[in-house]
């Protein structure tokens, strides 16, 4: 069984991870030599995605391919390098995953939002998400492959929580009266991915969150007294000279429900809030 990965980043090496322990063999994409060696020294063959020949050859005989590399200007970076090579190599994936992010829903003043809520992405970059979820849908339907889109909130784990942020002295609590963001593991994106991949529906949109949105300084609170530390104080959001990007992220507030990957997949996260999440990474070391 064979995987691709498109951008082996921090959910890319997790997943990838999880299906080299099922036997799996891994192949990703690498822009330099850099990036190959880095590849090849964890047991991942190395392509190059501007090589189309290279790209035919990993993607002949693969069973599955994960896009995680955000889309630019011109869109996903993807498209263009693997929908040409798998016509060249006659290949047909039994899965496709996706991954988008739930900034493609804008801001919803704090009330839920279902996979079929409207999307009103108000960030650039969360526009281009929808553009390149179309996209991907459309060769789904006009290759006949199995592609499904995953949304996802902010993301945590190991060497990527609050925790670290604390360690780091950057923990800074930013309040804004009745702000939420949602929230996920990464072991718990890599349950969602898996299940889908284990029960493939071509066309399926999850949200992989996890169950409890929360305000970002509770969960810097709830850090904080699992290392015994000083709690840092309120900052209000009106009252800092933020940058422009933690503006827009603040500018978005809304519950995200999991409801439907629960449902149609089986899936439940194994860290249903930060409370359990948080202290699983610091019980491990992290």
């Amino acid at each position: 069984m064979r995987l691709f990965v498109f951008g082996l980043g921090y959910v890319g090496a997790a997943f990838a991870n999880a299906l080299r322990a099922r036997g799996w063999a891994v192949a990703a994409s690498a822009r330099n030599p850099g990036q190959a060696e880095a590849l090849r020294a964890r047991g991942v063959e190395a392509v190059d995605p501007a090589d189309r020949d290279a790209m035919a050859r990993a993607l002949t005989g693969v069973n599955a391919i994960l896009i995680t590399a955000p889309p630019g200007p011109d869109g996903c970076p993807a498209l263009e390098s693997i929908v040409p090579a798998l016509a060249q190599a006659q290949a047909f994936p039994d899965w496709i995953g996706y991954l988008s992010t739930t900034g493609v829903y804008g801001d919803f003043d704090g009330r839920w939002v279902f996979e079929t809520s409207p999307l009103k992405a108000q960030s650039v970059e969360g526009a281009r998400r929808v553009g390149a979820e179309r996209d991907w849908q459309e060769v789904g339907r006009g290759m006949g492959l199995t592609v499904a889109i995953f949304r996802l909130p902010g993301i945590y784990g190991p060497g990527r929580s609050a925790l670290d942020r604390l360690r780091a002295g950057e923990g800074r609590r930013i309040v804004k009266p009745g702000q939420v963001f949602s929230r996920i593991h990464v072991d718990d994106i890599v349950l969602g991915l898996l299940a889908s991949l284990d029960k493939p529906r071509a066309g399926g949109v999850y949200n992989l969150v996890d169950d409890e949105p929360a305000p970002p300084q509770d969960v810097m609170e709830h850090a904080a007294r699992l290392l015994d530390v000083p709690v840092p104080p309120d900052l209000p959001f009106n009252e800092l000279g933020l940058s422009p990007a933690t503006r827009r992220f603040y500018a978005e507030n809304k519950r995200v429900s999991n409801a439907r990957a629960k449902a149609e997949l089986g899936w439940r996260p194994a860290y249903p809030t930060y409370r359990e999440g948080l202290a699983a990474i610091l019980q491990a070391g992290g």
